[in-house]
Parts: structure tokens; sequence; C-alpha cells
């Protein structure tokens, strides 16, 4: 079990999620939390990474779950 907590400032609350970011491709992603810590990743907690916005023009995807419409029959 991971004991790391969100990197949003001020935010106390356990790491669930794994922010990743592309400059140069104007890309952000949200992934299931890293097993371990990198240090060009950020740990998000499940508010922080639902919440999460890109600059106007980047492209963002969040990976944690699968799309409700590939679950649809």
């Amino acid at each position: 079990m991971s004991s790391r907590t969100c990197a949003k400032p001020g935010c106390t609350a356990m790491a669930s999620a794994t922010l990743v970011y592309d400059y140069a491709a104007q890309a952000a992603w949200v992934d299931p939390l890293d097993a371990e810590p990198h240090p060009m990743h950020y740990d998000l907690c499940g508010e922080h990474a639902d919440n999460l916005r890109v600059p106007q023009g980047w492209t963002y995807q969040d990976r944690r779950r699968p799309f409700p419409h590939a679950l649809a029959s």
C-alpha cells in the first residue's frame, strides 16, 4: 500500500493517481497510481485527479477507468 500524498500544495490526502504530461506534444494524462514514485510524474489524490484541467489546446486523457461506452454490449 502506498503512503504517498497528493502533490497539490496544501493537500494531505493520499495519492490515488499519477499525472504525466508531455510539453512538446501538449498532452497530459492521468493513470492509476504508479507502483513507484517517479521524479517527472505527479501523484494526485482522487479529488485533484478528477478535477484536473489542462491548458487550452492540450489533449487530456483519464486512463484510470474504462470508458462507459466500451462496457456497453
